[in-house]
């Protein structure tokens, strides 16, 4: 689970004002944060396999988030994946 503190860095780090917290640029954020923290639990407990379904579930929302997020703003997009270490 993601710690507050992890989240609350995850979120200043693209939020566009003060108060965003729940654009797709945030919400990609912190969902990759959330799959960073499963995957390395992953690599110790290897039988987990609900974590495992829900990194799935994550994996496949961030890529629907990005997909948006590639049709509305180009530009964003890519700054948001250089800024995250995704590829594409």
């Amino acid at each position: 689970m993601i710690t507050a503190d992890n989240k609350a860095k995850a979120i200043a780090a693209t939020q566009k004002s003060k108060t965003d917290v729940g654009s797709a640029e945030v919400q990609v954020s912190v969902l990759t944060a959330r799959i960073k923290e499963i995957t390395e639990h992953l690599q110790i407990h290897k039988g987990d396999h609900m974590a495992r379904r829900g990194l799935i579930q994550m994996v496949g929302q961030r890529k629907k988030l990005l997909g948006y997020l590639e049709k509305k703003d180009f530009g964003g997009y890519k700054a948001l994946i250089t800024q995250l270490g995704l590829r594409k």
